[in-house]
């Protein structure tokens, strides 16, 4: 059975990153790439935010899935919402992008490219808002 209470719980936690985050919007990759504590605050909000909404992609394929989801892959539980009808496959594919930036921060693979950091944190802001309201919207409509 689908657990509301710990879905919405989630996703408070990922807009209450989100709003952190958005502290770090208008800094240069400069500004990141210099500051040591910066660039760590922004990988671990970035690698909070992603591994909850992964937590919720489970649940929700566990729970209202048929059971017959190929699920692989971290970035296959974006996709296959898409099947659940909770998004569209443009949305899917795009988000599912960010787990390739969470595997690198959990992994400790290199350096991240201070570029594609400095991007993520606009990007993840945008997606992971849109992501939420998708979330909440079929959420609403198992009530």
């Amino acid at each position: 059975m689908l657990d509301k209470d710990l879905v919405q719980r989630k996703i408070a936690l990922i807009q209450d990153d989100l709003n952190h985050l958005t502290e770090y919007e208008n800094l240069t990759i400069a500004d990141i790439n210099k500051d040591f504590v910066t660039q760590a605050v922004v990988e671990r909000i970035l690698e909070r935010t992603i591994g909850r909404a992964l937590d919720i992609n489970q649940h929700i394929i566990a729970e209202c899935g048929s059971g017959l989801e190929t699920v692989k892959r971290y970035r296959d539980t974006f996709l296959r919402l898409v099947d659940l009808k909770i998004y569209s496959r443009p949305f899917a594919e795009s988000i599912a992008k960010s787990t390739g930036l969470r595997n690198a921060i959990v992994h400790e693979y290199n350096n991240i490219d201070p570029d594609i950091l400095h991007k993520s944190i606009g990007q993840a802001v945008k997606e992971f808002n849109e992501y939420s309201q998708y979330i909440m919207a079929f959420l609403d409509q198992r009530i």
